[in-house]
C-alpha cells in the first residue's frame, strides 16, 4: 500500500517493516506499517512496552532506516536520502523531544536552546534573543541562567520543548515526553504541545503510555507486536 504524499500529509509511512538480528536469526520488530499524519494534528502512538513504538518513531524521523517500505516526510522520501542530506533535512524541519530531556548539563537553559539556533546558522545576539523568546513562551523567562541540575523535571522538559522549537520546525516528534514527570508537570508540557499544534500549525507525533493525555489527541494509533492493530481512532473534541 503506497500512501501518496500530498500537501496536507506531513508523515506518510508505506509498508514499513523492520528486522533486527538476534544471533543467527532475523527478528521482525515492525511489519506492514501504513500510517499517514495530517498537517497541524496531534497524533499519539500508543501500545504496550516492546510493541515497537520507539523503533517506529526512530524510523519516521530518519534515525533508523527500515528494512522495507518507504517514509515520506513533508512530501520528501527520506528513505532515499543520503546520511548527509537526511541530517540536514532533520535539522531544518524536525524538532525532537526525549523522555530523558537530553540537555547539556554544563549549559544554562538559555545556552541549551541557543545551541540549536547555532546549528541552524543563527548566532550571537539574534540566537540569544530568539532562545529567550522561546523560553518565555514555555514559562521559563525567570530560569534562563539556570543549569539543568537546578531545574525541576517539568522545567527541564520545557527547556527541551523550547530547544525543539528553535527554527520553527514543521514537525515535532516526542518520545514519552511526560514519562519522567508528575501529573501536574506532565499536563503543563502537554498543553504547550497542544498550543503549538493548534496555534502554530506544527504537527506533533508523540509516543506515550500516558492515557491521561489522550484527550489532547486528534487521533490515536495503537501498535501491538509490531503491527498497527486497527485504523487510527479519531478523537472527539
Amino acid at each position: 500500500m503506497f500512501i501518496s504524499p500530498d500537501q496536507n500529509i506531513v508523515i506518510a509511512a508505506s509498508d514499513v517493516g523492520m528486522n533486527f538480528r538476534a544471533g543467527q536469526q532475523m527478528v521482525p520488530v515492525l511489519q506492514n506499517i501504513n500510517l499517514s499524519v495530517p498537517a497541524g494534528s496531534i497524533e499519539l502512538l500508543m501500545g504496550p512496552s516492546g510493541s515497537g513504538k520507539t523503533t517506529l518513531l526512530s524510523i519516521l524521523s530518519g534515525i533508523l532506516t527500515p528494512t522495507s517500505g518507504q517514509v515520506h516526510l513533508l512530501g520528501k522520501n527520506i528513505t532515499a536520502l543520503s546520511k548527509r542530506a537526511l541530517a540536514r533535512f532533520r535539522l531544518e524541519h524536525i524538532g525532537f523531544i526525549f523522555q530523558g530531556f537530553n540537555l547539556f548539563p554544563a549549559l544554562t537553559a538559555l545556552e541549551n536552546v541557543e545551541t540549536t539556533f547555532n546549528l541552524k546558522g543563527i548566532r550571537g545576539h539574534e540566537a540569544k534573543q530568539k532562545a529567550g523568546q522561546l523560553l518565555e513562551q514555555v514559562g521559563l523567562i525567570h530560569r534562563l541562567d539556570y543549569l539543568p541540575q537546578d531545574l525541576s523535571g517539568g522545567q527541564k522538559q520545557r527547556v527541551a520543548i523550547a530547544r525543539a522549537l528553535a527554527g520553527d520546525p514543521q514537525l515535532i516528534l516526542a518520545d514519552e515526553p511526560t514519562a519522567a514527570l508528575d501529573s501536574h508537570s506532565g499536563r503543563q508540557v502537554i498543553e504547550i504541545l497542544k498550543f503549538l499544534a493548534k496555534e502554530k500549525g506544527c504537527t506533533v507525533l508523540m509516543v506515550t503510555h500516558d492515557r491521561r493525555i489522550a484527550d489532547i489527541a486528534d487521533r490515536i494509533t495503537y501498535l501491538e507486536d509490531g503491527m498497527i492493530t486497527d485504523s487510527p481512532i479519531e478523537m472527539p473534541h
